[in-house]
């Protein structure tokens, strides 16, 4: 496969050893540990070392400043040893394990300081350099930096083949490569692949049945408008935005405390898909919802939610130097609008200009300026706590209503008690002729019991001022104090340079850069410039999303990385195309999945014939399907939808912990339950802790935006698919299910077959299942009476036992 040169010669420059060719997997992992670098470790060490132990100053013959003298070290050796940060001097140095050797001199590193730098050194110490090639790799003329156009439909000889424009591109470029494209899959298959990719649960035996049935035109057509319409669609679609805006239900890092509220900004993305919302609304509501006019407190309260995409990623909430946790809040806001809108790393630029993409640090900071003028916390205090809008309602006023009355009512009960208790001192008093006494005289002389009943029931009132009146909330930003921002040199709060006015990085050709009003922060004048029509990388990053989403690889693999790293489209003219026909679709997204899914080159078959695998190998030129394991979340609903047992309750949130309370208790066990039978997109999501199973089947990294996930083949699958409770639930709901729903053996197997694998069973399967089956039956691993066995005689755990190993297959969790 051809590679770009800039990915060809990236290993060479991050660790300057001899450039070697990465697959996507290794440009996945290297792309994050670049940012961990230059988020966390270039700072350090340009703030603690560099001084003493940089270009112009050796102290002990040691540089800081690269891999190369990392590892060369000084007059004591290396300074690390790659992968073994328990074997580096550095690490020994910063630990003070050694009374002789403790550094930094200009003050102590933090616990967590030392705790990124080990676990940089464990990783492979990371440490990107540009190697004297600025000009390639900061090309200004890169092709995603030019503005869209909207390329001629190229001309092929086949036309009967083709059933959109899509087909156009795939069968020119597949022509021109001399590939024969694949046959067609067959209607089973067709359907069980768009069933699942747009409502991400299998088709039902009756689903089935009548698209079969129905030979007419536009019955793949009609397959498609069902299934958009359904409710279940935007909870599919809506779990792929979620791994773009790092949703999770808990901050993560230090303080792993509950999002309590962050269940409204993913019941939104839901609804959003649901509706069809246009994609540049629903990106200008998640940036600047709050500025944005509204009509009626349902759509504003829509608009408040919205802006939690800003507020959910995680947080050091216990960061003791305030301008630093603000500086990283905001790093993390420009990372993830600039990786999930328009596939840039742009908080790579936080300390120098971008090693790699034409970004100046100076820009950096003029879009670090729309983010500092924006409030998204409402105290930076150790444990830090974000901002929430209240969502106004008839609901919310009952409800304070409600709350008031407790209020008072408790109140009264202690003014009462008060009252009741100085009545019982004057008549103490009064027996023994003390005359008159003030209400505050006579509460001196309280006795023990009044006092601690009346403390009691001041309890009450002090209880319910903490808990609050609970009213609807959401997380989510607002304005601030509208200001520019100094530029940090080599990141660090505290060694500022010039002041830079708020813009947005100039590279991008297309619109003009956004005024941006002295009074307002400058969210909605950037979300504007993003959808602005002749923006180049909005529309061609969402439509390569949606493509990625459909086949598995994205026209540009790297999905999350358009920039100088990332891979060149394989159909830029069909890149092109599709995100001019997006935008003039009224930026529908349903839209864009009828182009797609109705096209030829979705419904190609992943058999192919040997010249074109040898041609094509990695099948970059698509002439054929792709087999496709589903998603965790996929899987596990499809696991409750074939058992019968899949619970469609939409909305709200299955977390068992109160807003900001912490998911670890003091015996460090997270108490998280995923028993619900509800779409796993309801499941809470808990940083640093995801559910086991999906875990397991690949769920993304919580913490960062993630547009391609990987998909990995080990072991402990196969073994959670044997021994995982829900599993086995499954197998016990889908055995119910056939006795429920057909009669006699051969029934009940055909049935099973068309509820699990969307097909009827062969007669070598037929056979091999009733062999199974009796044996099963017998209860001994032995067949009874020669492995025949009547109905009657089948209990209940022999079709569990079949199912079981049914759903455990590859059949059931890949697509082809």
């Amino acid at each position: 496969m051809q590679r770009p040169a800039a990915v060809v010669l990236m290993f060479g420059i991050l660790v300057g050893v001899q450039p070697r060719i990465l697959d996507a997997a290794d440009r996945r992992e290297i792309a994050s540990r670049i940012r961990f670098f230059e988020s966390q470790i270039r700072p350090l060490l340009l703030a603690k070392c560099v001084g003493c132990h940089g270009s112009k100053k050796q102290a002990g013959g040691l540089r800081l400043d690269s891999r190369t003298n990392l590892i060369k070290g000084g007059e004591s050796g290396p300074a690390i040893v790659v992968g073994r940060p328990d074997a580096s001097r550095l690490m020994a140095a910063v630990r003070e394990s050694d009374p002789e050797l403790r550094m930094p001199r200009n003050g102590k590193l933090t616990a967590r300081q030392v705790e990124q730098l080990g676990r940089w050194i464990k990783s492979g110490a990371v440490f990107p350099v540009q190697a004297g090639r600025d000009r390639i790799l900061r090309d200004p003329n890169h092709w995603s930096f030019h503005s869209l156009r909207s390329p001629t439909l190229p001309g092929v000889k086949n036309r009967n083949w083709l059933r959109t424009p899509i087909d156009r591109f795939i069968l020119a470029r597949l022509d021109a490569e001399g590939i024969a494209p694949a046959a067609d899959v067959d209607r089973r298959a067709w359907l069980r692949r768009v069933t699942f990719d747009l409502v991400g649960l299998p088709p039902s035996p009756e689903q089935l049945a009548a698209f079969l049935g129905d030979r007419t035109p536009g019955a793949r057509s009609r397959v498609v408008e069902r299934l958009l319409a359904s409710p279940r669609y935007g909870e599919r679609w809506g779990r792929h935005w979620l791994d773009v805006a790092r949703y999770a239900d808990s901050n993560g890092f230090d303080e792993n405390v509950a999002h309590g509220r962050a269940w409204r900004y993913r019941d939104y993305v839901v609804e959003s898909f649901n509706s069809d919302k246009p994609f540049d609304r629903f990106v200008t509501e998640q940036l600047a919802g709050d500025l944005m006019a509204w009509e009626g407190q349902r759509q504003r309260n829509e608009h408040l939610t919205a802006t939690g995409f800003l507020s959910i990623g995680p947080k050091v909430l216990a960061e003791t130097d305030q301008a630093k946790m603000r500086m990283d809040i905001i790093d993390e806001q420009i990372d993830t609008v600039g990786r999930a809108l328009m596939g840039l790393t742009l908080g790579c630029a936080r300390c120098h200009d971008h090693k790699f993409d034409p970004i100046a640090t100076s820009e950096y900071y003029a879009l670090a300026g729309i983010f500092k003028s924006t409030l998204t916390m409402r105290k930076y205090t150790k444990v830090a706590e974000w901002h929430e809008h209240l969502l106004p309602s008839p609901e919310a006023t009952a409800m304070k209503q409600v709350y008031d009355q407790k209020v008072a009512a408790a109140k009264r009960d202690v003014e009462q008690a008060r009252a009741s208790a100085r009545e019982a001192v004057r008549k103490r008093l009064d027996q023994n002729r003390s005359g008159d006494k003030s209400d505050k005289e006579l509460e001196k002389r309280f006795s023990p019991e009044e006092m601690a009943r009346i403390k009691k029931l001041a309890d009450v009132v002090a209880a319910l001022k903490k808990a609050g009146p609970n009213l609807p909330a959401a997380m989510g930003v607002t304005e601030d104090k509208i200001t520019d921002v100094k530029v940090h040199l080599r990141g660090d709060p505290q060694t500022l340079g010039d002041v830079v006015r708020r813009g947005v990085p100039a590279v991008l050709r297309g619109p003009p850069a956004p005024r941006i009003a002295e009074k307002t922060s400058g969210r909605l004048a950037l979300a504007r410039w993003l959808t602005d029509p002749r923006h180049p990388l909005t529309a061609r990053v969402m439509v390569n999303r949606v493509w990625r989403w459909h086949f598995g690889r994205g026209l540009v693999v790297s999905t999350d990385n358009f920039g100088l790293l990332g891979e060149r489209p394989t159909h830029p003219g069909l890149l092109d195309w599709l995100s001019v026909r997006l935008i003039r679709d009224g930026w529908s997204i349903k839209n864009l999945h009828r182009l797609i899914v109705l096209s030829r080159t979705y419904g190609l078959s992943s058999h192919a014939n040997a010249a074109a695998v040898q041609q094509d190998p990695d099948n970059r030129w698509l002439g054929r399907g792709r087999v496709r394991r589903i998603e965790a979340e996929a899987i596990r609903d499809a696991l409750l939808a074939v058992g019968g047992q899949l619970d469609g309750t939409m909305t709200g949130s299955l977390l068992k912990l109160k807003n900001r309370a912490y998911f670890f208790d003091h015996t460090s066990k997270d108490l998280t339950t995923y028993d619900s039978r509800r779409r796993s997109i309801y499941l809470p999501v808990v940083r640093n802790h995801v559910y086991d199973m999906f875990q397991l089947l690949d769920f993304p990294d919580p913490a960062v935006t993630t547009g391609d996930r990987t998909s990995t083949v080990v072991a402990s699958q196969a073994l959670m698919m044997l021994n995982s409770k829900v599993v086995m639930a499954a197998a016990d709901g889908l055995a119910r299910r056939l006795q429920s729903e057909a009669d006699g053996i051969d029934g009940r197997i055909s049935r099973m077959y068309l509820v699990v694998y969307g097909r009827p069973p062969t007669a070598g399967e037929r056979q091999a299942d009733r062999r199974l089956l009796a044996e099963l039956a017998d209860g001994n691993g032995t067949p009874s009476r020669g492995g025949s066995v009547n109905e009657a005689e089948l209990p209940l755990a022999a079709w569990a036992g079949l199912c079981h190993v049914v759903l455990a297959s590859n059949e059931f969790m890949y697509l082809r």
